[in-house]
């Protein structure tokens, strides 16, 4: 472990005011309770950290208990990415159902709600939502956490949720600047790169995050991709001409600048996350994230003494340093002033905005997103579900639980299920063996983009065309099944809509 300078230093003060780490555990460790009195200014949250509401609320307030103003992140968009609760599935639907019920009102009082249960539990700084165009339908890490591929719906989808969430006294953070709603390759895993026009970019990628900039949006995250139109060499986050020329100056942003995560390979294979770093202060940036996957002291030491090392070997302006610690400050300042916003009553408990037998919000979204094809009755014995599983992308991650099973097993006591992925030997004919003659509910997700899912889809259809099938990802194939439900994503509420329209149960 190093230590280069004084942490009394203001250089230093001023490095670590601009991270935003993330810590292993569900108590705050004793090293990040010191470095928070030394200056760190903001900490982010993962499913790691969370076990229950009164858990995270006991972990904030000792957070504040060393620094009253410091922001708390988290990467909370509901619906298929979920950190409140990672372990059941998520209580809220994500961008896609909002934006295919298409009410900004509804989007608006559901980012509300969502905001008032992170500040209850301490949390004002969120790492949502996604303002992607997701354009191509091939994205292997947007998807269903766009609102929509229609330029204009996601823009007054992300201006409504913008405006609900911050309503909530919680900060949005609209991402992913410029946009990454047109690559085929998951920034986790390498550098996507989107060849496209200017034109393009701003009457497509650019329109959301002008809405977001218009809406008031606290905070902008940057994509960790290439855009040879705007900067043949330097993905967004590390580019001067996209951060400051283009964010800054041409859209008038004022706002933090966050990075998305410093340890995903798109930036740490190629610059490594202390130069990375170094270059996206210097870019414009005002806070980086890290922590996903690095959580721990050391990272931020190391991280912290790149920044003081680049200022003092001139490579980094002090004043630019000085100007993102600053508007890290800021906001810090307004959560502050806007503390207790979410005291006054729950979406659920306003008039007119959830109709439906008491339901939460999230589920009256929820329900009104389901779209049903087919003519075939409903399921009114046990069922076999079979859920044809991909491999989760890193944001969504592989613990959250999703399907129709779990609530159409308590709709239709008997019913049973078998999950299936891309290793399976002969996974229709286990589908068939194993539903004997109950009737077959098949569960895919995005299942135009994996050809062993689709192929053995195809097979059970063959054989029981009764079957009905749950697309819980993007429903861009052609419906199939004698009743096709499309529920425009996979959080626990759609499973819960999907299984009250295929037992025809649901309100």
């Amino acid at each position: 472990m190093t230590t280069l300078v004084s942490t009394t230093d203001t250089v230093t003060r001023d490095a670590l005011a601009v991270l935003q780490p993330g810590f292993t555990g569900t108590t705050a460790p004793d090293w990040l309770l010191r470095r928070v009195g030394e200056g760190l200014a903001s900490v982010g949250l993962f499913g790691r950290n969370i076990h229950s509401p009164e858990q995270l609320a006991a972990l904030t307030a000792r957070l504040r208990a060393e620094r009253d103003d410091v922001l708390v992140a988290i990467d909370e968009e509901g619906g298929d990415v979920t950190r409140l609760e990672v372990r059941s599935g998520s209580s809220f639907p994500g961008n896609l159902a909002l934006g295919a019920v298409d009410d900004v009102d509804l989007t608006r009082a559901v980012a509300r709600e969502l905001g008032r249960r992170l500040a209850e539990c301490g949390v004002n700084l969120n790492w949502a939502p996604s303002a992607d165009v997701n354009s191509n339908p091939g994205n292997p890490v947007i998807g269903v956490r766009s609102f929509g591929a229609d330029t204009g719906l996601v823009a007054r989808h992300t201006a409504a949720y913008v405006e609900g969430l911050q309503a909530a006294g919680v900060a949005a953070c609209t991402k992913h600047f410029p946009g990454h709603g047109d690559t085929a390759v998951d920034s986790h895993h390498a550098l996507p790169r989107i060849d496209v026009d200017l034109d393009t970019l701003h009457t497509r990628e650019l329109v959301p995050f002008r809405a977001a900039v218009a809406a008031g949006s606290k905070a902008v995250m940057s994509a960790h991709i290439l855009l040879p139109a705007l900067d043949p060499t330097r993905p967004a986050t590390l580019s001067p001409q996209i951060l400051t020329g283009l964010l800054r100056q041409e859209l008038g942003y004022e706002g933090l600048i966050v990075t998305d995560g410093m340890e995903m390979d798109a930036i740490a294979g190629t610059y490594g996350i202390e130069r990375g770093s170094v270059l996206a202060i210097a870019a414009g940036a005002d806070a980086i994230c890290v922590g996903g996957g690095l959580a721990d002291e050391e990272t931020v030491l190391r991280l912290r003494d790149a920044l003081v090392t680049a200022v003092r070997d001139g490579e980094l302006p002090e004043e630019r340093l000085a100007d993102a610690a600053a508007r890290v400050r800021a906001l810090a300042s307004w959560t502050q002033g806007v503390r207790g916003a979410a005291s006054g009553p729950g979406a659920d408990e306003q008039e007119g905005t959830a109709p439906g037998a008491g339901a939460g919000i999230g589920l009256v979204a929820a329900r009104r997103a389901v779209t049903v094809t087919g003519t075939a009755g409903p399921l009114d014995g046990p069922a076999y579900v079979a859920a044809f599983t991909p491999v989760a992308n890193i944001a969504v991650g592989d613990e959250t639980p999703w399907g129709v099973a779990a609530e159409l097993s308590r709709i239709l006591p008997g019913t049973e299920t078998g999950t299936y992925g891309s290793g399976s030997v002969a996974p229709a004919a286990e589908v068939l063996r194993a539903a004997g003659e109950r009737r077959i509910v098949a569960v895919v997700r995005d299942v135009h983009r994996h050809g062993w899912m689709s192929a053995a889809l195809d097979e059970v259809l063959r054989a029981r065309p009764d079957t009905v099938v749950v697309e819980m990802g993007l429903p861009v194939a052609p419906p199939r099944g004698a009743l096709h439900v499309a529920t425009h994503g996979a959080a626990r509420v759609c499973g819960v809509a999907a299984a009250e329209a295929i037992t025809g149960t649901g309100v």
